[in-house]
């Protein structure tokens, strides 16, 4: 059988992804997931707040992707599940993907179009290199959040966290909430890399204090975690001699960033960008290989699941337009960005392909405030949105209208960061 849709990965990307494909015409539309259910991370983020810009209400991350496992069910959308993808190999037309689980062992599916939604990792204590030596009692802040919400593990209780993502402030007060004594949350940077409503909800409500500018110089302990040794680091985030604090624990969380789960797409030959660590997409998220969409975390990592759902319905379409031959294929603008922008999603964009109005999803490289972000093209100013703050840790959506883009024939998009003009 020859599937008409694969999607890699059955978290919330490939969810929305396989529903609106299957939706749009895709008739065969397969989910692959690794895991022992879908929904992916969801599953173990029961706190709020997830739905309010999809589903206009509040919900529990099980919450939010149950309303899509319904969908999919719905539909009839098959799925397999504890199975791990090894290869995708690129045929032309027809791509065959290799995968191997216990209940059939190894298997190779073939399809029209794949859609990758492996989502992203977080980065581990050896990734950042902390001083020191390797007893029980660290983790990563997710790893804990899935001992506690799914397993039904109490991973310590004198907890020490370093770096302020919003995983790692969600686990400050979950873990306060089961009874431990979060000492502190330490972050290398002089702001939080987590959403504002996190720090408030997470930390100050519960007076769990946020050690701004300051790092893990070393681990003690060599069986079990005994304490860490914080430093305050300069403006070059080396740390400053004389600053050092011993701070007694039995655990520390790590939540020091994520990584796009890419190692598939590399190997596919799509081309990647250094600036987002995932593929270049265009406007329905299609990779350099025709056929291959990829959407969700493991294209940039995302602040809220919203978006990463907002961003899926487009592969999920353009999947579908592609195995029926309505894909433009020719790129007729890329992005690039300017002063005070780190990275812009889509990098390409094809004109004939959108609707009514282009999102282009970006994030700062620093902390602005009473700034504007500007869109040009040449040196015409095309687009402009005011913001009274522009913080790194919440990604920015920036909409284009298809009309004000369809006055020029082609070129390149340059987002910046300006002063507003008065």
């Amino acid at each position: 059988m020859i599937y008409d849709v694969v999607v890699l990965g059955g978290g919330p990307a490939g969810l929305a992804a396989a529903v609106e494909a299957k939706k749009d015409g895709a008739n065969d539309v397969l989910i692959v997931e690794r895991d022992r259910e879908l929904g992916g991370i969801l599953n173990q983020c029961i706190h709020n707040g997830f739905g309010l810009h999809t589903f206009n209400e509040e919900l529990t991350g099980p919450e939010y992707a149950e309303r899509y496992i319904k969908q999919a069910l719905e539909l009839g959308i098959p799925y397999y599940l504890n199975t791990m993808v090894l290869d995708l190999i690129d045929n032309g037309e027809i791509k065959t993907i290799h995968v191997i689980n216990e209940e059939n062992g190894y298997m190779t599916i073939e399809t029209k179009a794949v859609v990758l939604t492996m989502g992203c990792r977080e980065r581990t204590s050896g990734a950042i290199g902390i001083p020191g030596y390797r007893p029980a009692g660290v983790f990563t802040a997710g790893t804990a959040q899935r001992f506690i919400n799914m397993e039904g593990y109490m991973p310590g209780k004198e907890v020490v966290i370093l770096g302020s993502g919003d995983i790692g402030l969600i686990m400050a007060r979950r873990m306060t909430l089961e009874g431990a004594n979060v000492k502190a949350v330490c972050e290398l940077m002089p702001y939080s890399n987590g959403l504002v409503r996190n720090i408030v909800q997470c930390l100050d409500d519960y007076d769990i204090p946020l050690k701004l500018s300051h790092t893990i110089t070393f681990i003690h302990g060599k069986d079990r975690l005994e304490g860490v040794t914080v430093a305050q680091v300069d403006d070059r985030l080396k740390p400053i001699p004389g600053t050092d604090e011993y701070i007694p624990c039995d655990t520390l969380l790590l939540s020091v960033g994520l990584i796009p789960e890419n190692e598939i797409t590399r190997n596919a030959g799509i081309e990647m960008d250094r600036r987002t660590n995932g593929p270049v997409v265009g406007e329905l998220r299609q990779t350099s290989v025709p056929g291959v969409f990829a959407c969700g975390n493991v294209v940039h990592v995302h602040d809220l699941v919203d978006f990463v759902s907002e961003e899926s319905v487009l592969a999920g379409k353009g999947a579908s337009m592609y195995i029926k031959g309505q894909l433009d294929s020719e790129n007729t603008f890329t992005t690039t960005n300017g002063d005070g922008i780190g990275y812009v999603v889509p990098q390409q964009v094809a004109m004939k392909n959108v609707d009514e109005t282009v999102t282009f999803y970006m994030r700062v490289r620093q902390v602005f405030k009473d700034k504007v972000v500007n869109a040009y093209i040449g040196d015409q100013l095309i687009a402009t949105k005011k913001e009274k703050k522009l913080l790194p840790a919440e990604m920015v959506n920036f909409k284009i209208a298809k009309d004000e883009l369809a006055k020029y024939p082609s070129g390149e998009i340059r987002f910046v960061v300006e002063d507003a003009k008065k």
